[in-house]
């Protein structure tokens, strides 16, 4: 065991590290290109344990005291994976399929239909606000994503989508049950206790996963910066719009709503979970897809050092009324 002291040691300050050294990995993956190349065969394989990670780390009560009250919740998920995207694929037949290509098209899937990202509670929790509403929107996400992503499949891309879209829908399910019977099974074996207490270790497990897929997710992209500069910077340049697009969007939609609660809603529905779709797809994507994809990450992990300071006075300016409940911004 003392042999062991030292690395869990390292891991558990890692996890301490969570989402700065997070973000550094996004950055990192710029720079190393061999690393971005040895670690792209697992994009696949790092996505089912960033998945088993996430659920092994899901506090039910949390879950459950915004579920009594699903109606905020239900709203969320009508517009984040229902209103969006079936206004993305208006967007796409207005251009008509002949202009567009099928890579792009698979862009605006990818970015549109799927569920918040994972590591959103953890983002919420480091800026102050509702991390517990940020994890209810990720459940009920996950659960009806196998449903309503190959419907937006076909609504956006129509024939060129990759795979039929019962068996996209097929493979969502059994990853999705998958990664959280994998999670259920080590709480058993190891005691709901036990993972508690592991709780910065498996952060640091987090970060390293993270790291794996942060590059893997960069290949090709030093060098199509190499080759085209001017489309590399644009393409990386829309993905920040079109985060920045859906939670402006967001905070508009839900304007009646806390500004506090919209704001969680905002970053939800701006940073969209595109791994669990490419793992669905089986991993790969076309040349001008993958890049989106791989300078998708930037947003998500450099937006809310961006907007931090506007989501701590929105902490600050709320003022509960009565009958409100406010769930402890670290409860993730």
């Amino acid at each position: 065991m003392q042999a062991l002291a030292l690395p869990l040691h390292l891991l558990a300050w890692l996890g301490r590290q969570g989402t700065r050294a997070v973000a550094i990995s996004a950055l990192l993956g710029l720079f190393l290109p061999q690393l971005s190349a040895l670690f792209r065969p697992y994009v696949g394989e790092a996505i089912f344990v960033l998945l088993v990670l996430a659920f092994l780390r899901v506090d039910p009560v949390a879950v459950l005291a915004h579920m009594r009250r699903p109606r905020l919740i239900f709203l969320a998920f009508v517009w984040m994976q229902v209103a969006v995207p079936v206004a993305a694929a208006l967007l796409v037949t207005a251009f008509g399929p002949a202009s567009l290509q099928p890579d792009l098209g698979l862009a605006v899937f990818l970015v549109t239909a799927g569920p918040a990202i994972m590591s959103a509670p953890a983002f919420i929790a480091l800026i102050g606000l509702d991390s517990a509403l940020s994890l209810a929107l990720i459940v009920a996400g996950m659960l009806l994503t196998p449903l309503t992503a190959p419907l937006i499949g076909g609504l956006i891309l129509g024939d060129t989508l990759p795979i039929d879209a019962l068996a996209l829908g097929i493979r969502l399910a059994l990853l999705l049950a998958a990664s959280a019977g994998s999670a259920w099974v080590i709480r058993r074996l190891a005691g709901t206790p036990r993972v508690a207490a592991a709780r910065e270790h498996i952060d640091g497990l987090n970060v390293l996963i993270l790291f794996v897929f942060a590059v893997a997710v960069m290949d090709g992209v030093a060098a199509h910066f190499a080759e085209t500069p001017l489309l590399t910077l644009g393409v990386g340049a829309l993905t920040f719009a079109v985060a920045l697009a859906q939670m402006g969007l967001t905070m508009l939609v839900f304007a009646r709503t806390r500004r506090d609660q919209a704001f969680v809603l905002a970053h939800a529905c701006g940073n969209r979970n595109m791994g669990l779709l490419v793992a669905a797809l089986g991993g790969t994507l076309p040349d001008l897809a993958w890049l989106y994809f791989g300078l998708g990450q930037l947003p998500i992990y450099l937006l809310p050092w961006l907007l931090k300071p506007v989501a701590t006075r929105l902490a600050a300016d709320h003022r509960p009324r009565d009958g409100d409940h406010i769930a402890a911004p670290g409860s993730s």
